[in-house]
């Protein structure tokens, strides 16, 4: 009688599991930064089975995580944070250098090459419900699977670019 009470607790903690399992992380990653860079940005690609949203990031490496965009307007690169971003049912949303990105602000060290940026996202599915995934970025010079990397509006210095406008 006690095996089948196991049974069943461990196939209500697969079920709940399967169902936050219907977002898919992957490719996640950090580029590295220099020495007294305070900000830092990560990239993931997020699938999700039906329509929602990514509404909240946050990391133990920096103070604060912000959801951002980068777009052309008249000839000037625009970030800007945003408060949500849809995850359309079944496509791929890829967060990526001069797009959509995960800004990482007041890190509290350095980023660099082979490190680990654990990543906790927050995912609101249809009906409201929020859905917990933890990711892990690897901080490295150019995406997984070999694309390059693209500049973020700082020189290697850390200094923002003068074509760069924040908001």
């Amino acid at each position: 009688m006690q095996a089948k009470w196991l049974v069943a607790a461990v196939a209500a903690m697969v079920a709940g599991s399967v169902y936050a399992a219907d977002v898919q992380v992957s490719n996640a990653w950090a580029r590295p930064t220099m020495p007294a860079q305070p900000v830092g940005a990560a990239y993931v690609t997020l699938t999700s089975a039906a329509n929602a949203e990514l509404v909240k990031v946050g990391s133990p490496v920096a103070r604060k995580v912000e959801l951002h965009t980068m777009t052309m307007k008249d000839g000037m690169m625009e970030m800007r944070e945003i408060a949500s971003l849809p995850l359309p049912a079944g496509k791929a949303v890829t967060l990526q250098p001069g797009g959509n990105h995960i800004m990482l602000i007041d890190l509290s060290k350095p980023l660099r090459v082979g490190d680990h940026v654990p990543l906790h996202l927050t995912v609101k599915q249809a009906g409201g419900k929020l859905v917990e995934l933890d990711a892990d970025a690897v901080v490295a010079e150019k995406a997984p699977g070999g694309q390059m990397r693209m500049d973020h509006g700082h020189d290697m210095n850390g200094a923002m670019d003068p074509h760069m406008k924040m908001q």
